[in-house]
């Protein structure tokens, strides 16, 4: 990453401290009844929209890609790096599992899997059963909205669900997934790969960096100065984790990993179940707590965690890191189980409660996030039934960006170009990925 390029990251992420404001409970009423963004019903069915804003869908499963393999199905977590030109590179998570073949990127019998090499996948699966999830990488000319190239950037794994940018020009992506070798499976896996952002049609090694541990991974975020990695665990009872590298420049020489505590109380619950445990806008004092065999062939890492005194998160996953401030979205937290999003700030060394969803036609289920480029937060929704982008903005009020008309499925992967001029989201079941545009100042 270049020296502009490094303090665009940091420019970024520094802006989110001045965008979100608790969408508190004492906000959730006056909320609900003021959503300042009415949304223009799309007569293709496909994506309603505010008023002067548009949508062209750039990369579709099953479309061929320029190193003659097809674009692979389930499209989750992207990041955005600036490329030479004024272009942009998009590298794609895809969630997908082995054994569904024509979802993969290697034909509908993996008839190309040959040509292309096991010893480039993570997880051949013996030639029989390869992994085929992993990442592809896009080339998007801003000026004429289109992808000029787009190629398989990591392959092999399983479920790649979120992840995270490096300030250093890479994307670490995540496996949702602990499935052990068995069978024609080789690799364990539950682990965090990282991919280089670059318009060279090239795969990436797919070197699991083992430190990080191994569970179900959903989201990272990275601290542009410490390159400490905070990161989510996707499962109704998981941790927030933190990787300490042992050389800030090389995730893969090792480091340490902790788990978040609450100080004082041990074991604490956050997701507000049975009880209100933890109030909006209320803070508490955090310790993080060492971590032992962090690479188990059990998936029992959150549970030892838990009894040496981390706490509990309600499905941990979209995460993003601004101004030294860590958010990041817990799915089904709260008493409705409609969502919660978290702010934990390192300087302070607190967490906090940020919003809690008490009506989901307020926000229900939040999943990936990001932060716009006018300061205010951006929120995805995973709820099977209708789902939004939604936004809220630096007075606590939260407007919609965009509804999924065509099908149930979840919004993911939601990022902005590095200019802020373009919006990106897949739409995961349809396997389409989107380019949103327009007058986003009147958002601001």
């Amino acid at each position: 990453m270049t020296t502009t390029s490094r303090r665009k990251f940091i420019k970024q992420s520094a802006i989110v401290s001045m965008g979100f404001v608790a969408l508190s409970r004492c906000a959730t009423k006056a909320v609900t009844e003021d959503i300042k963004v009415k949304l223009i019903t799309d007569p293709k069915g496909y994506l309603d929209l505010p008023e002067g804003f548009s949508y062209k869908v750039i990369s579709k499963w099953g479309e061929k890609m320029d190193d003659g393999l097809k674009v692979p199905a389930r499209p989750d977590g992207m990041g955005t790096f600036e490329a030479a030109n004024g272009k942009v590179l998009i590298v794609r998570n895809h969630e997908n599992s082995p054994g569904r073949k024509e979802e993969g990127a290697f034909g509908n019998e993996n008839e190309n899997l040959e040509a292309f090499g096991a010893e480039n996948l993570f997880d051949a699966g013996n030639n029989e059963f390869p992994g085929l999830g992993g990442t592809t990488t896009l080339v998007y000319n801003e000026e004429t909205g289109e992808v000029e190239k787009q190629y398989l950037s990591l392959a092999g794994t399983y479920r790649n669900c979120a992840g995270g940018i490096t300030p250093w020009g890479s994307w670490l992506t995540c496996e949702e997934d602990v499935t052990k070798p068995e069978g024609p499976v080789e690799q364990y896996h539950g682990y965090v790969f990282e991919v280089p952002a670059s318009e060279n049609i090239a795969v990436a090694e797919p070197k699991p960096i083992k430190a990080m541990g191994r569970f179900n991974h959903e989201a990272v975020a990275v601290d542009p100065e410490t390159h400490y990695v905070y990161q989510t665990e996707d499962t109704h009872d998981g941790l927030i984790y933190r990787f300490i590298p042992n050389d800030k420049n090389d995730l893969h020489a090792g480091g340490k990993l902790q788990a978040l505590a609450i100080k004082g109380q041990p074991s604490f619950d956050t997701r507000n179940w049975e009880g209100v445990t933890i109030k909006a806008n209320e803070k508490f004092d955090v310790e993080w707590i060492d971590l032992e065999n962090v690479d188990p062939e059990e998936d029992d890492l959150r549970f030892r965690g838990f009894d040496q005194g981390a706490a509990r998160f309600a499905r941990g996953e979209g995460m993003w890191y601004g101004n030294n401030e860590v958010y990041f979205a817990c799915t089904n937290g709260g008493p409705k189980r409609f969502g919660q999003v978290f702010k934990y700030s390192p300087e302070e060394n607190t967490l906090e409660l940020f919003a809690e969803s008490e009506d989901k036609t307020v926000l229900h289920m939040c999943d990936n996030l990001c932060i716009a480029p006018w300061g205010d937060v951006v929120l995805t929704e995973d709820n099977g039934e209708l789902n939004h982008v939604r936004g809220i903005n630096q007075k606590g009020e939260l407007y919609d960006i965009a509804c999924n008309r065509s099908s149930k499925s979840e919004f993911a992967g939601v990022t902005f170009s590095p200019s802020g001029k373009t919006l990106f989201v897949n739409i995961q079941e349809n396997g389409d990925t989107l380019a949103i545009t327009g007058p986003w100042d009147k958002l601001s």
